[in-house]
């Protein structure tokens, strides 16, 4: 796939609960590259698990007092889900009529999603390999279907999934904790956990990544895992992620790199905002110009903690950021 240069997205989640506010926003300030916009302020049914949820296939969960838990027919709160997602989509289809470039959609990863799930019996989805392995299938088939919905909305458009995981180094790690809080669920080795993202990445039909917003985002299984791009926070690497951050761009990777600040009182200028991208591709010795071809800039993480008007203000940035990568590329 061919990414635009210069460019600049979100990542998903925006303020408010408004969501055709959301959808003109993301549209406004992002024309190369819009995303489907997440409001998680609506409640639990639009929030990333609950939006994960409605797109299963074949299997419905329901909110319990304990969270989200896998049930045997839709309750109320899958088709709350179901609704809210529904409703972004009218809105994404009107704010993005006409539009030909690449256009995001996020829900959360297999592993993250087995984390935030629970199995009928009340253990957590995690602890058992086996409805690991189909939710993991379910999540697949539910997103092959929602892209190509998505794709007869907005047929211009060219569509690409980010998975979020935000649990996969807790779950590597073995740091998730069981339901009842008094025990850790065994850690997932990493090749496992590699292959139950590359079920999710094959299932979908479109180029898939992951966005991991943890302090060491695992981008040698990203890679393993055959994932088209990485969303990870540069404020949160250390130069000893050098290495498996070439690693991974060798591997023909690419990266929406974090560069925007969530929630600040002043934006950093557009020179310091793009500064650490440029530090990086100094560190690795890559050619000024290729920056802006393998980068795409983006906010650190999410920005449903942010103002509306501060929200707005950190996607202008990117966009800023991205197009200054491309038009002054040794610039520092």
């Amino acid at each position: 796939m061919i990414w635009p240069v210069g460019a600049a997205t979100g990542i998903g989640s925006m303020p408010g609960d408004d969501p055709r506010e959301s959808a003109a926003v993301v549209a406004g300030e992002l024309p190369d590259l819009v995303h489907i916009a997440e409001l998680p302020g609506r409640g639990a049914p639009a929030g990333m698990i609950g939006r994960t949820a409605a797109l299963l296939s074949d299997l419905y969960v329901d909110l319990q007092p304990a969270g989200w838990r896998i049930v045997d027919r839709p309750g109320i709160d899958h088709r709350r889900a179901v609704d809210a997602l529904r409703r972004d989509l009218d809105e994404l289809e009107e704010a993005a009529a006409g539009y030909t470039g690449l256009l995001k959609l996020q829900a959360a990863g297999p592993w993250t999603a087995s984390a935030g799930i629970e199995l009928h019996r009340g253990d957590r989805v995690l602890a058992d390999r086996g409805a690991v392995r189909d939710l993991a299938q379910s999540l697949g088939e539910g997103l092959r279907l929602h892209a190509a919905e998505v794709g007869r909305r907005v047929p211009g458009a060219s569509i690409v999934l980010q998975l979020d995981e935000p649990s996969l180094p807790a779950v590597i790690a073995g740091h998730i904790r069981t339901a009842s809080g008094f025990g850790a669920l065994a850690e997932v080795p990493g090749p496992d956990a590699s292959d139950g993202l590359r079920t999710v990445v094959e299932a979908v039909g479109v180029p898939a990544g992951v966005h991991c917003c943890a302090a060491d985002p695992p981008l040698a299984l990203f890679t393993a895992a055959g994932a088209a791009f990485a969303s990870i926070d540069a404020a949160l690497l250390a130069r000893r992620d050098d290495d498996v951050i070439g690693e991974f761009l060798e591997a023909g990777g690419h990266l929406l790199l974090g560069l925007v600040p969530t929630v600040v009182h002043d934006l950093p200028s557009v020179s310091a905002t793009t500064a650490p991208a440029r530090e990086l591709w100094r560190r690795l010795s890559y050619p000024p110009e290729t920056l802006a071809q393998r980068v795409t800039v983006t906010p650190a993480c999410g920005l449903a903690g942010a103002s509306p008007a501060y929200a707005r203000a950190a996607l202008a940035r990117a966009r800023d950021a991205g197009r200054a990568l491309a038009e002054a590329p040794e610039e520092s």
